[in-house]
């Protein structure tokens, strides 16, 4: 498995990293059991992934404890990336809105520490920019959990360019993660140029589509009720654009043929190719699934 160091932060990944939220309920299909879950990450680490992107809203608090669950023996090994920003009650209960007042996100910290089982988060993310709360606040309170050792980097999800000048000029950003393939390229009008001058990284989460670029979501699919795509306009039968993205997919099939590769991993060499970014392409759970061998851990 090939490296990549985030920017100029000198965090250094694995090329492609493993975005872990298909394993709890509530986003997209039902995952395997929660043994399955421990394999499939078991057996990305024997594969040269070191690079587990979580969040405290995944579940809530579900993810992260099966995060730590999983990756403990190897903690030593692995960047574990996960997220703040929701307005969370200690419970679990979704009060709905974001939260990034310093005093809670001190208490996430906190909380995402002991379910990841570590005693540092090596990238805390902002998950989405909260509007009550000056971004400076925000790059101020991961600052201090920097200095006292309980974070070894800071991260922006979603942000602008914008905002992420301003965050930058608290507490240096390392990364980046904003949605990006083949059919969302808003970052190439104005993020990626700001991440390219700051040297700050960028980890592009959905590389393909939330699976439509898979070529097995078409006009005709469905989703289980608990999956978030009953609520993305981009999934909805209506949306005029839909046949052109299967157009899309079937292009890439095309070429794929001709290269002899997977769809995905066609599009993962259009991610990864030579440039001035070092891009990283989370995987989902499924497509993982489909590729990894029973790990031989003990």
């Amino acid at each position: 498995m090939q490296k990549r160091k985030l920017g100029e932060s000198g965090l250094q990944v694995s090329a492609v990293g493993l975005g872990c939220v298909g394993m709890s309920k509530g986003y997209y299909s039902t995952p395997g059991d929660r043994q399955e879950m421990v394999a499939l990450l078991r057996s990305a680490v024997d594969r040269g992934v070191t690079f587990f992107d979580t969040a405290e809203v995944y579940g809530p608090f579900a993810n992260e404890e099966l995060i730590g669950e999983a990756l403990a023996p190897v903690r030593d090994r692995i960047v574990i990336a996960t997220k703040f920003g929701f307005a969370i009650a200690p419970d679990g209960k979704r009060l709905g809105g974001t939260n990034s007042r310093p005093e809670h996100i001190r208490e996430v910290a906190r909380a995402s520490l002991r379910r990841l089982r570590t005693h540092v988060i090596d990238l805390f993310y902002q998950h989405r920019v909260d509007p009550q709360v000056p971004i400076e606040e925000v790059a101020g309170a991961v600052k201090e959990l920097i200095h006292e050792r309980k974070l070894r980097h800071f991260g922006l999800s979603e942000a602008s360019a914008k905002t992420i000048r301003r965050a930058h000029a608290v507490q240096s950003v390392t990364a980046v993660q904003s949605e990006y393939s083949l059919w969302m390229r808003e970052p190439e009008a104005e993020v990626l140029p700001a991440c390219e001058e700051l040297g700050i990284g960028f980890v592009p989460f959905s590389p393909l589509g939330a699976g439509f670029l898979t070529g097995k979501i078409d006009e005709n699919t469905s989703f289980e009720s608990s999956d978030f795509r009953n609520l993305v306009p981009r999934f909805t039968h209506e949306a005029p654009r839909r046949i052109w993205r299967s157009s899309i997919c079937s292009a890439m099939l095309r070429l794929a043929k001709m290269l002899r590769r997977r769809r995905s991993r066609s599009r993962g060499c259009w991610r990864r190719s030579p440039g001035s970014f070092r891009f990283l392409a989370p995987r989902s759970c499924t497509d993982w699934r489909k590729t990894s061998e029973p790990p031989t851990w003990k």
